[in-house]
């Protein structure tokens, strides 16, 4: 007889199999850095979600929504094969067909080849947001995991520095959304691809000068990608980062102008910022405006917003001159942040308990939660099932988190009443019609009742 798992003999004993269910439990676990989110956790999230979709949408940006999966020939092209993203950080793999597809370790590079695929972009402008998970192999720590979660936004068609001032006044006005106070904005500016050639001209030179001095990274990084090596988080590398090119005195008039008149706008918006020289984003088709926002609240991992121009990307990726720029923040990078600075978060608890005794009770109490739940907006009602005593309903409904209970038995079925029960305080229980209960039930929880 062929067993459970397929190598014969007799099935395991119920001994046995208890065991080996127990065996395969702690195996059966989450890959590392790719965490659940629990039900307690999620209100938070749909707090940060609701948020960031108001605003955004606000501006009149549209949602695109995109694949997980990508060509991996999409994001060595775009970011860039010299980088610890594509060499060391995606998930990449051969699918049966023999493709190496990639699960996406950033947005953008897929709105681009989403826009370009669907002719979006041709004599257009787009204003575009997406959010999902996104997929790293590195060290997870804390608001850095394997799967995180991004909220981005391009803007596509626009080369002036006034779609750069409103995607920055953007997070400026998700930040005070959010009751959040304690983040930085830094601003740099790249310049164009041929000022930026003169300062990497440079830049390798000086780097030259001081190989015994570079990390291994840093060397690797020399020939390739040399402005990546100033974001080096290596504490030895600092002092020699510390006395490269300053990026600001390589920049052409075109990018200064434009530069100023960014500040000049932020400016008149009242919108603080720090001018970073070395905030830099070490891409070839990335220009001019680059940005980000910062905090001291969550150790080492204080970036929670970045963004900037990729002007040349488009180009790059086998499509028109496009000028482009978008931003990325990270959704469990803000969880915590919020955390951080006790900002006041939102729970899912039920706002009541129906508690129903009796067939009778049970049959009406069924049609009357889905009365009360189309009657009062908002209303998030717990109707109990499973049967149980009086005493064991009002355990659950303690449980639940709700305020009130409310009571429906054979009785109350028969009098078109039910009893309303505060589970929360000193108040005293009451009795009242079931057709008055909406109106009685918003006035306490402070929730409109539906036209």
């Amino acid at each position: 007889m062929q067993s459970v798992d397929g190598f014969g003999g007799a099935p395991p004993s119920g001994r046995q199999a208890s065991q080996d269910g127990k065996a395969i439990a702690r195996t059966l676990q989450a890959v590392r850095g790719m965490n659940d989110i629990l039900p307690e956790l999620t209100p938070s999230w749909q707090y940060l979600e609701d948020a960031m979709r108001r605003v955004i949408q606000a501006y009149g940006y549209r949602e695109i929504r995109l694949p997980l999966l990508e060509k991996t020939e999409l994001f060595k092209r775009s970011i860039g094969e010299v980088t610890d993203i594509v060499e060391k950080e995606m998930y990449t793999f051969e699918d049966r067909n023999g493709d190496s597809l990639t699960l996406r370790p950033e947005g953008t590079a897929g709105c681009v080849r989403a826009c370009m695929e669907h002719g979006l972009l041709h004599n257009q402008v787009q204003r575009l947001w997406y959010a999902g998970p996104m997929f790293r192999h590195e060290r997870p720590q804390k608001g850095r995991y394997r799967q995180f979660h991004q909220f981005g936004v391009e803007a596509f068609g626009m080369e002036g520095p006034d779609i750069d001032a409103e995607l920055i006044l953007m997070t400026a006005q998700l930040w005070k959304t959010l009751g959040l106070k304690g983040a930085v904005l830094q601003l740099n500016s790249l310049g164009t691809q041929a000022s930026r050639a003169a300062y990497r001209e440079a830049l390798v030179e000086y780097f030259r000068g001081c190989l015994t001095d570079l990390d291994e990274d840093s060397r690797r990084r020399l020939d390739g990608n040399p402005l990546r090596i100033l974001d080096s988080k290596n504490p030895r590398m600092q002092a020699v980062i510390g006395g490269a090119p300053r990026l600001p005195d390589y920049l052409d008039v075109e990018s200064r102008v434009h530069f100023d008149a960014l500040r000049a706008l932020l400016d008149a918006a009242g919108i603080d910022y720090v001018v970073n020289p070395r905030l830099v984003r070490g891409l070839d088709y990335y220009g001019k405006t680059v940005f980000e926002w910062v905090t001291d609240r969550l150790g080492a991992q204080g970036t929670i917003c970045a963004g900037g121009r990729y002007d040349g990307l488009v180009e790059y990726l086998g499509g028109r001159p496009t000028p482009a720029v978008g931003f990325a923040l990270g959704l469990e990078r803000l969880i915590a942040l919020l955390e951080a600075e006790g900002v006041d978060l939102p729970d899912s608890n039920p706002h009541a308990y129906l508690v129903l005794s009796g067939d009778k009770g049970v049959r009406r109490g069924m049609v009357f939660a889905g009365e009360l739940r189309e009657a009062v907006k908002g209303l998030r009602l717990l109707t109990n099932c499973g049967g149980g005593s009086f005493k064991s309903q009002f355990r659950r409904a303690d449980k639940s988190g709700a305020g009130l209970a409310l009571v429906i038995g054979d009785d109350e079925a028969e009098r078109g009443q039910v009893t309303l029960k505060p589970l929360r305080g000193e108040s005293a229980q009451e009795t009242l019609s079931q057709t008055d209960a909406a109106g009685r039930l918003g006035k306490l929880l402070g929730l409109e009742l539906n036209a």
